[in-house]
């Protein structure tokens, strides 16, 4: 059996991207280093930040070439943290708006990979 608990982005600057997620999410950055950096998303899943050209083999991965998504309970909390991400001068790469899994909306971390924020799964 397989068991999901770890996320990886290859970014520019793994020390610049652990900065901006545990900012964003208030979360402590766990590890640390030029090459690799990693936090919890939650209990059981890490995110990790690989240095785009140490990604092994090859070093082929490119920064913003994915998108993580996160729920929420509802249109209202999902419309606060578009504020506060908004306040915090994220990019806001789709505005809310409803799609056939919900309300959503995207924002961009400093690397490009997506943020997805989604309210609800519509029935």
């Amino acid at each position: 059996m397989l068991n999901f608990d770890f996320v990886l982005l290859h970014v520019a600057d793994p020390l610049v991207s652990a900065d901006f997620y545990s900012g964003l999410l208030g979360k402590p950055v766990v590890e640390s280093s030029p090459g690799f950096a990693m936090l919890p998303l939650n209990d059981k899943v890490m995110l990790g930040l690989w240095l785009a050209s140490d990604a092994a083999p090859g070093g082929g991965g490119r920064p913003g070439a994915s998108e993580i998504s996160f729920d929420v309970a509802d249109g209202a909390a999902l419309s606060e943290i578009h504020a506060d991400w908004t306040g915090k001068g994220l990019p806001i790469l789709i505005e809310p708006v409803e799609m056939p899994f919900g309300h959503t909306f995207v924002a961009a971390d400093p690397d490009g990979h997506r943020i997805r924020v989604v309210a609800g799964v519509k029935s």
